[in-house]
């Protein structure tokens, strides 16, 4: 009769080890049901589980493994496994699985205790822990620190919305980041990014900037942060702020195009992004000037603002064409991913403003980043605590991979 049998080791890591242990499995024709090995600060954690051929003994497999790891200064814990058991293990692999990403600029234990509580709370077995983000110093939590942990947890949710508010209730309690994604095919493949220009690549509204030097930043400011919040037409609102600016110097888009304020992480995305074979876009209710000079700079694939009417180096007070709202957004969102043939499912958006939110809605992934309040509570995603680089630990992919 086959016996199966999970092995568990632990103590120092040191080259070889598993290497060692699985040799003498080779030995005795051992099968590998299940293998998992995790390092924390040099500790191992290794765990086999393993089926011994009806052709041969357990004894002899065991005390050679008791033997060799006892040479080599580790714990080894055997325990045996009945057929009902292993059956409910084989089973539960149909099960739905999701990822629940913990983002903040230092991780504490009151965090994970809130968190794996809302799990718990919700009947999800976490199948597996891991540290994305770099290894964290002790003279303390700097501006640019970042942490974030990966949990994979099993089974199905019964009230999706009711998860997502007790996960959003822990964001407000503790100022950080949780994300909820299913884990599927897309999560890995996405393709495409795409992201609102002003309070999102940047750290200004540009508008507001060509404003103050125009002499009426606080007319266009209250305009700005009413259309922002969804109060006011954006285009409606759009058109007003810009009629604002007639008689502007053309010099003055120079000088504030070569000081513009990346947002923190932006570089960092953008770059690992190109690595990685993604395409980029800009999708603006801003002005195509200030996109194109953020193209050249970051290597964006496609922009797409608003073109601000110029003639004789003063600005007129119009822009000319077709106006950049929340509409034109999605249908851009849409149009890129056709030419690049890319599936909207592989689709990431990543804005701030309540005209951002129809392209957030229809993307794979839609991130709402430091946020208005109306944008955060209709997203699916929000990062608000870490800069944009942050977006990386939703796609999986850590700082060992991205720096």
């Amino acid at each position: 009769m086959k016996e199966v049998i999970l092995i568990n080791i632990a103590g120092d890591d040191k080259p070889g080890l598993t290497s060692s242990v699985t040799e003498i499995l080779a030995r005795y024709e051992v099968n590998i049901l299940d293998i998992g090995q995790a390092v924390i600060h040099d500790t191992l954690s290794l765990g086999i589980l393993i089926e011994v051929p009806s052709t041969s003994e357990s004894s002899p497999v065991l005390k050679d493994i008791l033997f060799r790891t006892h040479e080599l200064g580790l714990t080894v814990r055997f325990s045996p496994v009945d057929n009902d058991s292993y059956a409910q293990w084989v089973d539960g692999q149909g099960k739905q699985r999701h990822i629940v990403t913990l983002l903040a600029r230092k991780i504490t234990a009151e965090h994970l205790s809130a968190v794996t509580a809302v799990v718990s709370k919700n009947n999800l077995n976490i199948d597996r822990i891991d540290r994305l983000s770099g290894r964290v110093p002790l003279d303390g939590v700097h501006q640019q620190t970042k942490a974030c942990v990966e949990f994979s947890v099993r089974g199905a949710v019964q009230d999706v919305s009711d998860f997502r508010s007790d996960l959003t209730a822990l964001t407000k309690n503790f100022d950080i980041d949780i994300a909820f994604q299913e884990d599927n095919m897309f999560r890995r493949n996405r393709r495409l990014v795409v992201f609102d220009m002003d309070s999102t690549l940047i750290e200004v509204e540009v508008i507001d900037e060509l404003a103050k030097a125009a002499g009426v930043g606080a007319q266009v400011a209250a305009i700005t942060e009413q259309a922002m919040r969804g109060e006011l037409d954006f285009t409606a609102s759009f058109k007003a702020r810009v009629a604002l600016l007639k008689g502007l110097d053309e010099s003055v888009l120079a000088d504030i195009a070569e000081n513009l304020k990346m947002t923190e992480g932006a570089e960092k995305l953008v770059s690992t992004l190109k690595r990685l074979g993604y395409k980029t876009a800009i999708l603006s209710g801003g002005f195509n000037y200030f996109g194109l000079h953020l193209k050249e700079k970051l290597g964006i694939d496609y922009v797409y603002a608003n073109e601000l009417e110029i003639r004789d180096g003063k600005v007129t007070g119009d822009v000319s064409g077709v106006v950049v709202d929340g509409a034109r957004k999605a249908e851009l969102l849409q149009e890129i991913a056709r030419e690049e043939r890319i599936s909207l499912e592989q689709s990431i958006a990543v804005g701030d403003g309540a005209n951002d939110l129809p392209m957030l809605s229809i993307a794979g992934l839609g991130i709402a980043f430091r946020a208005k309040a109306i944008v955060k509570k209709s997203a699916k995603q929000s990062i608000s605590t870490l800069g944009l680089d942050g977006i990386l630990y939703l796609l999986g992919i850590g700082d060992r991979y991205s720096s």
